[in-house]
């Protein structure tokens, strides 16, 4: 076997072994919560030695970490291509409430176990730089939103930001979504409507 083939070879191992690893923590990180969840539970379940999970992960907030990440999308800028492809101000919005709400509800569970978590330092960390992350892709939809034809001249567009981020959070999916029993469909509505009034007051489309 040549020394590319070879390199490939060792790279899909790799590969298929982080992708047991992941499935086989999310499920289990959900079910038992991240301090019950060891690291030597999460290789037995994977068929890993302990030291390979170290030696692909070094941590088990990194664990965490990543199988968070499974719950992007493929294509993660993909929602933003549709978003700005779109020339009206208020259809932008909604695919941007639909990408939005969809991934809250994918993430969610796992959301939740590192919520939990935070009172521990690595966990609060993580929090604390996925919901940064969090703020600049909305940031990034508020930025295209703004270029759209009626946005709104009453608000800054950090500001417009910060309220989309709250109404499309995962606490605000929480409440209404976990606790209050809304369907999906009902919350993403809710949410499309009264961001439309802030940013697309009807007295600015004409």
């Amino acid at each position: 076997m040549s020394s590319s083939r070879a390199r490939t070879a060792r790279a899909e191992r790799a590969l298929a072994t982080r992708q047991r690893v992941l499935a086989a923590a999310a499920p289990m990180f959900v079910r038992n919560g991240y301090v019950e969840t060891t690291m030597a539970d999460i290789a037995r379940a994977a068929g890993v030695a302990v030291q390979t999970l170290y030696l692909s992960f070094g941590s088990k907030v990194a664990v965490l970490e990543a199988t968070l990440a499974t719950g992007a999308d493929n294509q993660p800028n993909g929602w933003l291509a549709d978003v700005r492809a779109e020339p009206s101000g208020p259809a932008a919005l909604g695919r941007y409430v639909e990408h939005a709400t969809t991934t809250v509800e994918r993430r969610f569970p796992l959301d939740a176990v590192l919520r939990a978590a935070a009172a521990d330092p690595e966990p609060a960390e993580l929090l604390a730089r996925t919901r940064r992350a969090e703020l600049a892709a909305h940031g990034q939809a508020l930025d295209e939103l703004s270029e759209k034809p009626a946005f709104t001249t009453e608000i800054t567009v950090q500001r417009a930001t910060e309220i989309a981020a709250a109404l499309l959070s995962h606490e605000t999916y929480a409440l209404l979504v976990g606790t209050q029993g809304w369907p999906l469909q009902d919350w993403a509505d809710w949410a499309a409507r009264h961001l439309a009034i802030d940013l697309f007051p009807p007295a600015q489309r004409g």
